[in-house]
């Protein structure tokens, strides 16, 4: 048929034409997924891991590493740094609030061996439960380095153990070469008198800032103290924080009768967490102890 085209022909056109089209449909849609897709980044996680500190040291641990921003809840007494006191309160000494910690939803929950039996129902309910001592020195950089396993920020960990092992070398090594160890009694309580045994991280605190716990026959961390050992003992210093009111209890006996009080040895820390508190900020407190120490201990 001149000019015309048979009815294979027109079919055979159909068909190349409809394969084009689809060619030129998947091109564009991919086209158009290359577009669209993410640059390629290094894996990770799909979101920073929620914590739940409940000690206000591992609060202070997860902000010096870099997590502070992932702490979702803290205990009562979670006080610094200063962005930590609007985070919710969800534990005390004695208590735990486990259906607040539900449903905050955390990917990890830290807590120390005493809050371990308050802490089973967490356990039970399949939540990540991470039990940390955090009685001596040595357990400050042991509490960073999980801190920072749990978080994602083991390198930062690392660099802050490093930082603080550092420093604290270098102000021992400075007490080391005293030529005397003052006797040091760290008042933490008045009525009755309570006192930090030599078990106690308070204790190696004082070691390592050049002195002595007076109350070294104490083999608990912590424990009440007669009036009769303390005048025995006569400490060179007193140690005490603001909560303590012992100023208001130095004219009386027992203190009275202490050398340390009669010659004005007696000392009241600026933050009693920089030596009570087994974090970062121990730092602070072995230099404000070696300041009041040193003339003592020529």
């Amino acid at each position: 048929m001149a000019g015309g085209t048979t009815p294979e022909q027109q079919e055979s056109a159909a068909n190349m034409f409809r394969i084009t089209s689809r060619r030129v449909l998947a091109l564009a849609f991919l086209a158009l997924f290359a577009a669209c897709a993410p640059v390629a980044r290094p894996s990770r996680p799909a979101h920073a891991p929620r914590i739940v500190s409940l000690l206000p040291a591992f609060t202070e641990d997860l902000f010096a590493i870099g997590a502070g921003s992932q702490v979702v809840a803290v205990s009562r007494f979670s006080d610094f740094p200063p962005a930590a006191r609007a985070l919710p309160r969800v534990a005390d000494v004695s208590s735990i609030d486990v259906e607040r910690i539900v449903a905050l939803h955390p990917d990890a929950i830290v807590g120390i061996p005493s809050q371990e039996r308050l802490l089973e129902p967490l356990v039970r309910a399949g939540f990540n439960v991470t039990i940390v001592p955090n009685d001596s020195y040595a357990d400050v950089f042991g509490a960073i380095r999980t801190l920072g396993r749990l978080s994602g920020h083991s390198a930062q960990a690392s660099t802050e153990i490093e930082r603080l092992r550092r420093t604290t070398a270098v102000l021992h090594a400075r007490t080391r070469a005293f030529k005397r160890h003052p006797s040091v009694f760290v008042a933490l309580g008045t009525g009755p008198i309570w006192t930090a045994g030599n078990g106690s991280y308070i204790a190696e605190m004082i070691a390592i800032a050049g002195g002595r716990n007076a109350a070294a026959d104490v083999r608990l961390p912590y424990a009440e103290y007669s009036e009769e050992a303390l005048l025995r003992d006569q400490p060179d210093a007193i140690v005490y924080g603001s909560d303590t009111k012992l100023a208001s209890v130095l004219n009386r006996e027992p203190w009275r009768d202490l050398r340390a009080v009669r010659e004005g040895h007696v000392y009241q820390l600026p933050d009693a967490d920089w030596l009570y508190r087994p974090g970062p900020r121990y730092i602070k407190g072995i230099h404000w102890l070696i300041e009041r120490l040193t003339p003592l201990a020529r």
